[in-house]
């Protein structure tokens, strides 16, 4: 088992397993309430870039379904005409130093694989960097009239309009501790000062069991959709692999036990293969074989070069799915605290 595996069973099992590292957790909460206070008093300063941002984010270390919640939002944002800057750290990448604009064509190796997925998608400017403020400034320079930072909710520097914390409905907040004794990066009272929480669904009832108290609350099923192949494009839907002799599924992200059970339950026979978050796909130690027939993310996808991706390789889609009234809901919100106007939306 990881050193991510072991943590996570320690975060998402019962609170007394953390035990040990309760001390840490303690000393580390009262690090976030200083620096939380400081910029609250203005010892430590907050920064505009002069046009309208949008955090989306995580209380919690993991995948909750954060980037395709900020890619969704980019479409509706793009939708009214808005030119959309996304900026995000650029986690699993080698670049550091000042921000950088990402392409479509450009190596994930460098910019990591969350700000490729952005990139390939069409959104105006996609820029990474450490420096958020920096990376945000970067953006407006190239054009964008909004600010999505996928990621940021501490990033306290730089100044927000709107804040969308996102939940795993199935897994919530975990024991309920601050790192290193669980998940938490912030306290849970945290949800009750953001904008809008949007609890994240992938087929189980968790949402219902998770009492989360915010201004806005906005259920969303993520639903995976068809199979893309990596070298000809060509789509199928995931029940066309349902025949398949011997089937592999490869997840390098924040929970990719709940990439495999989504395909299970689409019916899909897998062997699970979970890679670490951000991981690469080292063609030299795969842990399957080379012409197998594999499933992945799309995260995993944009880390295959076209020489790289074998020709029974698929990314499969993962979809957001907001009903027309939570959705109309939170857009509007969105829109009121940002200023921004415009005709034409999508609601899908």
């Amino acid at each position: 088992m990881s050193l991510d595996s072991r943590l996570q069973s320690v975060w998402y099992g019962p609170a007394w397993r953390s035990l040990p590292l309760w001390p840490l957790s303690v000393i580390f909460r009262l690090l976030v309430a200083l620096r939380a206070l400081l910029y609250r008093g203005g010892l430590l300063r907050v920064e505009h870039v002069g046009v309208p941002v949008i955090v989306v984010g995580n209380l919690t270390v993991g995948g909750t379904g954060k980037t395709p919640v900020a890619a969704w939002l980019v479409r509706q944002l793009e939708a009214r005409g808005r030119r959309v800057g996304v900026v995000l750290r650029g986690y699993g990448g080698s670049h550091r130093g000042v921000p950088r604009v990402v392409t479509a064509t450009d190596d994930p190796v460098e910019t990591g694989d969350e700000a490729l997925v952005h990139a390939r998608r069409g959104v105006h400017v996609v820029v990474i960097g450490a420096d958020r403020v920096q990376a945000a400034e970067l953006a407006r320079a190239q054009g964008a009239e909004v600010i999505v930072c996928d990621d940021g909710l501490q990033h306290l520097r730089l100044a927000r309009d709107y804040e969308i914390a996102v939940v795993d409905g199935a897994r919530g907040l975990g024991n309920g501790w601050m790192l290193p004794a669980g998940p938490l990066r912030e306290p849970k009272r945290q949800l009750q000062s953001v904008h809008a929480v949007v609890v994240t669904d992938r087929g189980g009832d968790g949402q219902a069991a998770l009492a989360v108290r915010s201004p806005l609350l906005v259920p969303a099923q993520l639903r995976l959709g068809d199979a893309i192949n990596l070298r000809s494009g060509e789509r199928r839907p995931l029940v066309a692999f349902r025949d398949a002799a011997r089937l592999h599924a490869v997840a390098g992200i924040g929970h990719p036990e709940a990439f495999f059970r989504s395909l299970r339950e689409a019916g899909l026979g897998v062997e699970a293969h979970p890679l670490p978050d951000h991981a690469g796909l080292d063609r030299a130690s795969l842990p399957f074989p080379v012409d197998a027939t594999v499933l992945m993310t799309e995260k995993d996808a944009v880390k295959c070069s076209d020489d790289h991706a074998q020709p029974d390789w698929w990314w499969v889609e993962l979809e957001v799915r907001i009903g027309r009234a939570e959705a109309a809901a939170l857009i509007a919100s969105v829109l009121e605290r940002t200023g921004l106007t415009g005709a034409g939306v999508s609601l899908g």
